[in-house]
């Protein structure tokens, strides 16, 4: 006769047992995607970093080949914000971008990197035609190598004073470069980083602060 006890027991232990091979399943099934070679991302990877250093090269070639001489204070302070007006819109359109990309993260050094050198060389190209349209208007003159120079110990908050500003407008310049470095690193980078995790909720991947930790192929 069939104890009652052990009757009710089995339905227990073999749930129990059903799990237990589950989750050996899924266990098995991750160590394989982890042996996994990673041959898309791999590649993604590697086209990013080509296309940010093409974009990185492009950019300041056409600083250092692009005229900029003949422009009055007026022009240089017109040209500065239609050159920030399209940072803007560069930014923007990055930001969409990273949110339907397969590599959000990786789009999102793509695009940090786009806007940063971009941004930089406009504040050089600014500087370079405020002294040559008011010479002064620094304590040496500027070339265009000395402008890119200044404009960078500025955003890197290094600040030697081998070149320092001295009218009113070039330090109105300055503190411009200032504010917007300090937006750049803060809002910006916190707006691409929500733009890295919606394009990762959308291909239904959690985010994580990892940057390597999950594949994203």
């Amino acid at each position: 006769m069939n104890d009652p006890a052990v009757a009710r027991t089995t339905p227990a232990r073999l749930r129990q047992k059903q799990d237990q091979e589950q989750d050996q399943e899924q266990d098995q099934e991750q160590r394989e995607q982890r042996r996994r070679p990673h041959g898309p991302r791999r590649r993604a990877t590697a086209a990013v970093l080509v296309r940010a250093a093409l974009i990185a090269t492009g950019l300041v070639t056409v600083y250092y080949v692009l005229p900029l001489d003949g422009r009055s204070t007026t022009g240089t302070s017109a040209l500065l914000a239609c050159g920030l007006l399209l940072v803007l819109l560069v930014f923007s359109w990055e930001v969409r971008a990273i949110a339907n990309s397969p590599y959000p993260r990786l789009k999102a050094v793509e695009a940090l990197a786009a806007t940063l050198v971009l941004f930089l060389l406009l504040f050089a190209g600014t500087y370079y035609l405020l002294e040559h349209s008011t010479p002064g208007s620094f304590s040496e003159p500027l070339t265009k190598t000395d402008s890119l120079y200044f404009t960078l110990t500025t955003f890197t908050t290094v600040g030697y004073g081998d070149v320092a500003p001295r009218t009113q407008t070039g330090r109105v310049l300055t503190m411009v470069q200032m504010a917007g470095g300090l937006l750049l690193v803060g809002v910006a980078a916190r707006i691409l980083a929500g733009a890295v995790q919606a394009g990762l909720r959308r291909r239904g991947r959690e985010p994580s602060d990892d940057f390597t930790s999950r594949p994203e192929d």
